[in-house]
């Protein structure tokens, strides 16, 4: 597979390399030319340990191999119930350790058969599905709103194309694509917009871009590579132990020996006594006698007898069990709070973590955008809730305001839902109370907002049937829909939402509760302040207009219909922090646990998140960028770790050093 850099090469320069047409894609031939050359587009994993592998993995710990000597000792000895017990317990421990273990096996390989995804590609100049698998570098991919991008593409067409990217960079916000843009070549991974990755998901618009790597070359199977390559440690526990049974095997061999010296010298000391042999000289001088030799090997085999007895009641029989057992139980709770676990082991280590590393969208936060905060001249006004769920009050200054008795919020809840495609859908959703979004999650996020003050699109389409639109536009920044005016006073309104400073450059007027009136420079700097405001906090702001006719338009212009608008208000949204993040970060300090964010959102969004949770409290508190982390070693990076509390818009390889750092320390 080529290794380069395809967001620096034009497209044209990317078919070329490729040696694609990208109006009919490849030919049968050359694409099963390269499926044997390139292999199949999936991560390849390393191979799964075999039974007697993962059997023998039970019986590597000092404590284990003590009891089995133990066991042996005790069978030479004529101690077959003892022997048989201790065997017995061995086995048991084993047993229930490949049990516990191969049911997370079993769980997780149940998990990866639930997706298996089809891709639309041209091949020979005809459009086909194919499952995912079979796909090589070269294919032409086409994409639509829905789709699991199956590999990383160059994209080559985007029409209003955006994709969910917080799977592999963190960012909470779909990104606008734009396939025409040739990108420096140093560019983040997040800022990359000529590019798709596989496995994020198309949320808006439709492109086609040509496959430039597949299964491990991609950006996620480097990162599979890269989480397969660490090292396997043994854990605290795990150390403990094995120190444990060192000591017991040393301590044990050092008393046994005095014990035996103990005994075998009183033993000879006795059958000396016995034979009147009074002198050391004396002694030694008849050990060539038989009968000597007979009692002295007899006093021996008696001594070691007893010795070893004494070493085998040292080996404490119950303790893997007892280990094995409190393992098993742990993992077991842990799958109770929806936490998968292969090993038994990492029950433990998770009780002796030091320090966390979290990503934010979706863990921290709720990964669903919200609206907290609209503006109308001259009301701002916070709005509660959670989530998707249509439930939540409007209010001032910690007072509730009735939005009925708020025309001017009716209006832009009303404009801000007709200017989106987005519906709210009841669904099986335990983050979002039983609602869910279909669509774009910003849309969303004005979807549940205008439910909230009891505006359902479905109740509104009879009085407000779509006439026209004019779709987003990443260059123009805004969507605009045109519907008739049920009041009967205009013959149709058009809604206008979009980036603030786009809004308010084609805005002539603003409405104030109810009244219009001239957008005035000083009115028009005010609404710039308070678009900056919400900015600062790290909301997503979206403006919405509207103009109104007086008659039927002709065929939607953008640059004749959406001017002369009059601003209605603000809407900004945010993905919260979830309400039991902040305790929970509050308990792990308390227990000495140092809880660092690691995100590829923006710096400004991270902080305004990690600032509710309680990231930034005190020592420890400062926000590092991925640009930052280029610039560093890893041993500088080690001696920093402790005085940062976020880094931000990293990469997955960034990660990786950051997680590393931590663990060198």
């Amino acid at each position: 597979m080529l290794e380069q850099a395809w967001h620096h090469t034009s497209i044209k320069e990317t078919c070329a390399a490729l040696q694609v047409d990208p109006a009919s894609g490849l030919d049968e031939g050359e694409a099963q030319a390269r499926l044997a050359r390139y292999g199949k587009n999936v991560l390849k994993e390393q191979p799964r340990p075999g039974f007697l592998h993962r059997l023998l993995d039970q019986f590597k710990n000092i404590i284990v191999l003590l009891l089995i000597g133990a066991s042996v000792v005790s069978a030479l000895l004529g101690e077959w119930y003892e022997a048989g017990a201790i065997i017995l317990i061995v086995i048991l421990n084993a047993l229930l350790g490949l049990i516990q273990e191969g049911r997370a096996e079993q769980a997780l390989a149940a998990l990866k058969k639930l997706a298996a995804p089809e891709a639309h590609l041209l091949r020979g100049g005809h459009l086909i599905s194919l499952s995912a698998e079979e796909i090589v570098p070269g294919d032409v991919v086409i994409l639509e709103a829905g789709n699991y991008v199956p590999a990383d593409l160059r994209l080559i067409e985007t029409a209003n194309l955006q994709i969910a990217e917080a799977s592999l960079t963190g960012e909470a916000v779909p990104v606008s694509k734009s396939a025409g843009e040739v990108l420096p070549e140093k560019v983040g991974l997040g800022d990359r917009k000529n590019m798709a990755y596989k496995s994020t998901i198309v949320t808006y618009g439709r492109g086609k871009g040509v496959i430039v790597a597949t299964g491990m070359g991609t950006e996620l199977g480097q990162i599979a590579e890269m989480i397969q390559s660490v090292d396997e440690e043994q854990t605290p526990l795990q150390r403990r132990l094995d120190q444990l049974g060192r000591w017991l095997a040393y301590g044990s061999l050092a008393i046994c020996g005095v014990v035996f010296l103990v005994i075998f010298g009183r033993a000879a000391s006795d059958i000396a006594a016995e034979l009147s042999l009074t002198s050391v000289g004396a002694f030694f001088g008849a050990l060539s006698h038989p009968s000597l030799q007979a009692a002295l090997r007899g006093a021996a085999v008696d001594a070691f007898l007893t010795s070893v007895a004494l070493a085998v009641a040292a080996v404490p029989e119950g303790l893997a069990a007892i280990v094995t057992i409190n393992l098993a139980l742990g993992m077991r709770e842990m799958i109770a709070r929806n936490a998968l676990i292969r090993h038994l082991p990492a029950v433990e280590t998770l009780g002796s973590a030091s320090a966390i590393c979290s990503d934010k969208t979706g863990t921290l936060t709720q990964n669903e955008m919200t609206a907290v905060k609209l503006y109308v001249p001259d009301l701002m006004v916070d709005v509660t809730g959670k989530g998707y769920q249509p439930d939540g009050t409007f209010h001032r200054g910690g007072k509730n305001l009735d939005e009925k008795d708020r025309p001017a919020l009716v209006g832009l809840l009303r404009g801000a839902l007709l200017a989106s495609d987005a519906r709210l859908e009841a669904g099986a959703t335990a983050n979002s109370g039983g609602y869910t979004i279909v669509g774009d999650p910003t849309e969303g996020a004005l979807v549940v907002a205008a439910a909230k003050a009891g505006l359902i699109r479905e109740d509104l389409e009879d009085d407000f049937p779509r006439l026209d639109e004019l779709p987003f536009d990443s260059e123009r920044k805004r969507m605009s829909t045109l519907y008739p005016d049920p009041a009967g006073e205009d013959w149709g309104v058009l809604y206008v939402k979009g980036a603030p400073d786009i809004i308010l450059e084609r805005c002539e007027r603003f409405r104030q509760e109810g009244e219009i009136k001239p957008l005035s420079d000083g009115m028009k700097e005010h609404i710039e302040n308070v678009n900056r405001d919400l900015a600062r906090q790290a909301l997503r702001v979206l403006a919405v207009a509207e103009r109104r006719f007086d008659s039927p338009p002709d065929a939607l212009d953008p640059e004749e219909h959406e001017a002369d608008l009059t601003f209605v208000g603000l809407v900004g949204m945010i993905d919260p922090a979830r309400p039991e993040v902040k305790p929970a970060i509050e308990r792990a300090r308390q227990a000495g646990i140092k809880t660092v964010m690691v995100t590829g959102d923006y710096p400004d969004t991270a902080q305004a998140i990690a600032a509710q949770i309680g990231l930034l409290n005190g020592k420890g508190s400062r926000i590092m960028t991925g640009a930052e982390l280029e610039e560093v070693s890893d041993e500088q990076l080690g001696a920093m770790i402790d005085d940062v509390a976020v880094f931000a818009r990293v990469s997955p390889k960034h990660k990786v050093r950051i997680v590393d750092a931590f663990r060198g320390r």
